[in-house]
């Protein structure tokens, strides 16, 4: 039985009496095992394993000691079981046994390497005793032997200077921190203290490092774009700059061989002259050229004012480089999004007066405390039950105006009841003034909703907006004005710009709506008629042949013989495998299509029943489910339901002002802009796609 007392001493000694925070952390670079030369891990391995004896294993019968250690210790017995190692240099003791246990060398290796025997310093002088690792030849202490750190839960991972840069690149592009950042004294002085050996970088070369990154995510995307089955639809959002340059960001649209929607930004074009008739035909050419689009471009929307001449700039460029769909009726249209703001601008500036006597009411109450406090307890004294908070609106963003006035609307009692208990509360709303400010709301009201619709919406297309164009029109046609002159003027602008909205658009609305299997021509038939009154069916009669006009121009391109390959973009297999009669079913389905049938897909999926409404529907996915039924149509619906209405992200769908580009950004190459902005959409999308085939991969393990 190994006494109290020695069992604490093998203890410590086995934990290599950890005193000073030095010795600490000497002791956890040993724990760590402190890797040099095979034939020292060997040693070491050898030592360490004496403590662990077999039971067979007489401790009389240990291997002959090889550690160079023993060149400078003895062993001796200091009790019955205790022997302990003493340094011939300094006579210092360390533990070495008690009982049967066996403590390493590591600590006595420790005593020696790293220069903690004064003894040994001074006795070896000029010279150096030979087997003593860390003596240079000048009797100081050398680097170490270079040793690696592993640990027992990780593999060795070496330092790798030229792995680093492209994270740092990918770092830059990711979290869009300025490239002079590499630069800054801070980041220099962090990554020296976090690695001395990695070779700072200076700013040209981690913008050649984010280019380089770029050109790789390209190509990746390039082929990702050229095996799509279906056509791809632009979105030009004009962004301006401090020095009065235009930035066209080019995003491309289209769906995927699984049927589902996908949008990747293409370009990023500088336009010295972003007003002029040539810019946007000069973006789109760019961008047709570096993506080899031409032949698979099917509409462009986009978000700028553009002249009669501009637009005649885009057609002829898309005549020439791409076959115009039912001669381009549907190839170009506004973005809805700036469209809703431009209406929602004509209603706040008809009633500017007043809403700056409401916007300094608000400002009167929440910029002071004791007017807050004040306005609350009125509005207690009132039972007003409105539950909306005043707050100031962003005048950059007009739904932050609406929700002010609509908040004010509610609070209006409380706010008269100021203006009469209140002495410093002046130019309050006038009881004809908050009359007004109803009136702006119900006008505002439906422009918000469908805002709102778009912002909330990852990739609102034309089908999905049609409805909420129809509630737009019908609210502005119906309200009556009632004498007053100011509803009387608002309602006759509101009016026209709606009428002028739906001439220019209601086309490639009309013909998504009708590629949704629970509306079909129906929804057509019985808006239009409230629409266009008496002339409902002239308008009708021009979406029926629009309709019929692409179905024909889509039975004429090449019958896909083999769509599942298609879509995948997988064409090698088709030149190996066989065809098998299993394989055939496509062909039989088409077969039954064109024999036996006299009417076309068309019009057979415009005779059929209307799927019910009753919950929300995933319109691609019934398509990609009724191809084999309507090949032809399916893939004509493919490229329908991929125009965009809006340019606009869902964060920018309310603001007043076109984007400027920051003055950094602006201060870079127009080459490393568009590597920058493509980088981090690209990257983006690919992280994502990793993330959702990996679930993918689980889901199919577990079925």
């Amino acid at each position: 039985m190994t006494p109290p007392e020695n069992q604490m001493a093998t203890l410590e000694d086995n934990n290599h009496l950890i005193t000073t925070p030095e010795y600490q952390l000497a002791t956890l670079e040993e724990n760590n095992q402190l890797i040099t030369t095979p034939e020292y891990q060997m040693e070491t391995f050898e030592e360490n394993n004496h403590s662990m004896p077999a039971p067979e294993t007489q401790p009389n019968k240990r291997r002959k000691r090889k550690s160079m250690v023993w060149e400078h210790f003895t062993i001796e017995t200091v009790s019955a079981d205790s022997r302990r190692a003493f340094c011939k240099q300094c006579k210092q003791s360390f533990a070495y046994s008690t009982g049967s246990k066996v403590a390493g060398t590591s600590h006595l290796k420790r005593h020696i390497a790293k220069g903690t025997c004064l003894a040994l310093l001074r006795n070896q002088g000029n010279q150096q005793t030979p087997g003593t690792p860390g003596m240079n030849g000048n009797g100081s202490m050398s680097d170490p032997p270079r040793r690696h750190y592993r640990s027992h839960s990780s593999a060795y991972i070496s330092f790798d200077s030229d792995r680093c840069r492209p994270e740092i690149a990918r770092m830059m592009i990711i979290h869009d921190y300025p490239l002079h950042m590499v630069e800054h004294s801070g980041f220099v002085t962090f990554l020296k203290t976090l690695e001395p050996r990695f070779d700072m970088v200076s700013f040209n070369i981690v913008q050649g490092d984010c280019v380089s990154s770029y050109l790789r995510e390209k190509q990746n995307v390039m082929k990702f774009i050229e095996g799509l089955p279906g056509r791809v639809c632009l979105t030009l959002d004009v962004w301006t700059s401090s020095q009065s340059l235009g930035y066209v960001f080019i995003t491309g649209h289209f769906i995927d061989g699984y049927w589902k929607p996908q949008r990747r930004i293409l370009n990023v074009v500088m336009e010295p002259n972003p007003n002029s008739d040539a810019a946007l035909s000069h973006a789109v050419a760019t961008c047709l050229s570096d993506w080899s689009l031409e032949g698979k471009l099917f509409s462009i929307t986009f978000n700028h004012p553009v002249g009669e001449p501009g637009l005649q700039n885009l057609r002829s460029l898309l005549s020439v480089k791409n076959p115009l769909i039912i001669n381009g009726q549907l190839i170009l249209g506004n973005c809805s999004a700036r469209t809703l703001s431009n209406f929602a601008k004509e209603v706040l500036w008809a009633g500017r007066e007043i809403i700056k006597k409401v916007r300094y009411s608000v400002k009167y109450v929440k910029t002071s405390e004791f007017h807050e406090q004040k306005f609350l307890e009125l509005k207690e004294q009132l039972q007003v039950p409105s539950e909306k908070d005043l707050s100031l609106d962003n005048q950059a963003q007009w739904n932050t105006t609406y929700q002010m006035l609509v908040a004010a609307s509610e609070l209006k009692e409380v706010f008269s009841c100021l203006d009469t208990s209140d002495p410093d509360y002046k130019e309050a709303p006038s009881m004809e003034d908050w009359k007004r400010v109803d009136i702006l709301c119900t006008y505002l009201k439906p422009l918000f909703d469908a805002a709102n619709f778009l912002a909330s919406r990852t990739n609102p297309n034309q089908k999905t907006f049609f409805h909420e164009v129809w509630k737009m029109h019908e609210l502005y046609h119906s309200i009556t004005s009632h004498g007053d002159p100011f509803v009387i003027s608002l309602a006759e602008i509101m009016q026209e710009k709606i009428d002028k909205y739906l001439k220019e658009c209601i086309l490639s609305l009309a013909i998504a709506v009708v590629l949704d299997p629970r509306f079909r021509m129906k929804l057509i038939e019985f808006s239009f008629v409230k629409f266009y009154g008496k002339e409902a069916s002239k308008y009708i009669k021009i979406v029926d042949d629009a309709l019929h006009e692409l179905f024909l121009e889509y039975a004429a391109l090449p019958f896909p013989l083999t769509p599942a390959h298609a879509e995948d973009g997988n064409f090698e297999n088709m030149k190996t495998e066989e065809i098998s009669y299993n394989e055939l079913t496509d062909f039989d389905a088409y077969v039954e299509t064109t024999s036996q049938n006299k009417k076309s897909e068309l019009e057979q999926y415009l005779e059929e029943s209307l799927l019910p409404r009753f919950q929300e529907m995933d319109v691609l996915k019934w398509w990609e489910e009724n191809k084999l039924q309507y090949p032809v149509l399916s893939t004509m619906a493919r490229d329908i339901l991929t125009m965009q209405v809006s340019t606009a992200d869902p964060d920018s769908v309310f603001d007043t002002e076109i984007k400027e580009l920051d003055e950094y950004r602006s201060s870079l190459r127009p080459e490393t802009v568009e590597a920058l902005v493509c980088a981090k959409d690209w990257l983006q999308y690919r992280s994502a796609t990793e993330v959702s085939n990996a679930l993918v991969k689980v889901e199919d393990l577990r079925s």
